[in-house]
């Protein structure tokens, strides 16, 4: 079990460079692209989780997945927020929505997320079902 972690944490860090946000004219958009300081928090939790299947230690394991996970919901939301606050110049709400809809999320989304849920729910300890 210990392979399938660790290529979840493997999927983590190849998730930060996959295309996670588009947005039109500029491009896609990966981790480093959207936050680096977002970016390192990633790679440090994905350190974290790693040196915990490397250890046999599960629940550091899994105190850094689901800090990966929230780290991830963060960002969403923050990517979502902050689109919607950067067209709130546009006089009409209807205008704003719009606009703030042209920014579209990516699939590097599901890279992230299937790497921390590996690392969650995969057990770790041999000689358990």
């Amino acid at each position: 079990m210990k392979n399938i972690q660790l290529s979840g944490g493997i999927l983590v860090v190849a998730g930060s460079f996959l295309p996670l946000v588009h947005v039109p004219v500029i491009g896609s958009w990966n981790y480093w692209n959207l936050e680096p300081a977002l970016a390192v928090a990633c790679w440090l939790f994905a350190a974290g989780a790693v040196f915990g299947v490397v250890n046999n230690k599960v629940k550091t394991t899994r105190i850094f997945a689901v800090l990966l996970i929230l780290l991830f919901l963060f960002t969403l939301f923050a990517v979502k927020y902050q689109t919607a606050q950067y067209f709130s110049f546009m006089p009409f709400a209807s205008w704003r929505e719009k606009l703030a809809g042209i920014v579209k999320l990516r699939w590097g989304w599901i890279v992230e997320f299937a790497g921390a849920f590996i690392m969650l729910f995969a057990n770790g300890r041999k000689g358990k079902v």
